[in-house]
């Protein structure tokens, strides 16, 4: 064991300047690498989103937005193109300004920038901005915009919003007073058209129709009262010519006092004799009662001629009641048609009334309502104004760094000196394997299966060997001076070294 080890470690120093030259190479470029790289500083800024100043169950404020989606809008509006290239010129963050593209811009300050929130279920919502820059004030200046733009962005976005609800709610309720004046003039309209055929008139048109058809029925009967008086009275004057309607009786009053004191008479001459007083007596009356009815005969005579013009009086009087009564009839007729008319319209009227009150009530409930709504939209609008809503405060300001953040040269040449000791060892080991020389007797024992006596090993010159270690040095500082030149040339002509590391660890994911 110990003489494979003596034998691999003689095999290392044969080799030592494979190492040598690997390991000067990366340990070269890595110094080279630490010293090229610029000083970055790097300034940072902590935000909080505190919670509302006034409490919801007193007056809540219209912008409900997640705390972490709110965060997460500002963060997209602060890595804006625009954004970003205003924020890149106002503070020169970049010396080759001119010489570079926006897009470049744009893509630099992004991968300078680093944005974290921090938030979740019963804990505070933190939104953390860092910035890295080649001078501390640009970085600090560049911060302080972020704030700044962070602050105005939330202050803006709270309060469009509010200002947008409330807009909305303004224009619903005069939209829906609009629409309400306008279903209330429709049903007033209505109304008007069919003012005697609605649902609350209808037991006065009923109760009208009732009294017409009363009224009606008794006008007809007195017509007909009337119209039998009428011939009453023509049969009356051509049978007596005369206008007496005491019942049928055609006599006058003296005729019937003389026929009833005959007939007292008959009865009399049937108790008494004709020399009786009694009897004598009526004898006499009944002779005064002749000569009043013959005197009565004569004035009725006389009189007939007064009975004709009476007789047209009263049949003038009768025709007169009757077109009264008639012309009063047709005008209840006509009215109680009107009356049937429209109570047969109230059921089709009374369901458009209800159609469109229903409708209005429907409107006027969304009024209320859009009212309500924008007073609490008025109320949340004030309470974003005068910031006593949620808002984002700077917990921590940004300040100029004292030290810069990157890079860590002995870090960085660290690394550089331990891949070149890495990869010397590694080339050593390889070209170990790939060699397949006879340099041991036991390799020529496991090679032809003999064993040799003895061996001798190759012998060089010292001027050999001073070449030989010449040429190892000239190509190990051949090779650094080509690593060192390359860098430089890279960072200076091509690209920063710093920007290729970080688009080669962005292509493996670290």
């Amino acid at each position: 064991m110990k003489a494979e080890l003596i034998f691999y470690l003689s095999v290392f120093m044969r080799r030592i300047h494979y190492f040598l030259l690997v390991a000067i190479v990366f340990t070269a470029a890595g110094v080279a690498t630490a010293i090229v790289l610029p000083t970055r500083y790097t300034a940072d800024a902590v935000l909080l989103v505190e919670s509302p100043q006034i409490p919801d169950e007193l007056a809540a404020s219209t912008v409900n937005t997640n705390r972490g989606e709110q965060l997460q809008i500002i963060e997209q509006r602060l890595l804006t193109r625009a954004n970003l290239l205003d924020i890149a010129t106002e503070n020169q963050v970049y010396a080759d300004r001119a010489q570079v593209f926006a897009d470049e811009i744009v893509k630099r300050m992004r991968e300078d920038t680093s944005l974290r929130i921090r938030t979740g279920r019963d804990k505070a919502s933190l939104f953390t901005i860092n910035f890295e820059a080649d001078r501390p004030i640009t970085a600090e200046a560049v911060v302080n915009a972020y704030v700044t733009q962070v602050l105005e962005d939330n202050i803006r976005l709270r309060t469009d919003r509010a200002e947008g609800t409330m807009e909305f709610f303004e224009q619903e309720v005069e939209r829906l007073g609009t629409d309400l004046a306008r279903k209330g003039a429709e049903i007033l309209d209505f109304k008007n058209r069919n003012l005697d055929s609605l649902p609350e008139n209808l037991n006065y048109q009923l109760s009208r129709l009732d009294e017409l058809r009363d009224r009606t029925t008794s006008a007809e009967r007195e017509l007909a009262s009337l119209a039998s008086q009428r011939e009453r009275l023509i049969l009356i004057y051509n049978a007596t010519g005369g206008t007496n309607q005491a019942g049928g009786d055609l006599r006058t009053q003296e005729q019937r006092d003389l026929d009833a004191a005959e007939t007292q008479l008959s009865q009399l001459l049937t108790v008494y004799s004709e020399q009786n007083p009694r009897v004598v007596s009526l004898r006499a009356r009944i002779e005064l009662l002749r000569e009043a009815a013959e005197t009565a005969q004569i004035d009725e005579t006389e009189d007939q001629s007064q009975d004709t013009t009476l007789l047209d009086l009263q049949l003038s009087e009768i025709d007169d009641r009757q077109e009264l009564l008639a012309e009063e009839v047709e005008t209840m007729e006509a009215e109680a048609e009107v009356l049937r008319a429209n109570v047969e319209a109230v059921p089709g009227n009374s369901v458009t009334l209800d159609a469109l009150e229903r409708d209005y009530a429907n409107l006027q409930s969304q009024y209320n309502q859009a009212v309500s709504a924008a007073s609490t939209a008025a109320t949340g609008e004030r309470i974003e104004l005068l910031s006593k809503g949620e808002r984002i405060t700077v917990l921590s300001q940004p300040t100029v760094p004292g030290e810069p953040s990157s890079p860590n040269r002995p870090m960085i040449a660290a690394m550089g000196a331990a891949m070149g000791v890495a990869g010397g060892v590694a080339l050593v080991v390889l070209l170990e394997l790939l060699n397949g020389s006879i340099r041991r007797p036991i390799d020529i024992t496991r090679a032809l299966g003999i064993t040799p006596i003895t061996t001798l090993p190759m012998m060089r010159t010292p001027r050999e060997i001073a070449m030989r270690r010449g040429l190892v040095v000239s190509v190990i500082l051949v090779g650094c001076a080509i690593t060192v030149s390359a860098i430089f040339y890279t960072h200076t002509q091509i690209m920063p070294v710093d920007l290729i590391a970080v688009r080669v660890l962005n292509r493996f994911g670290i």
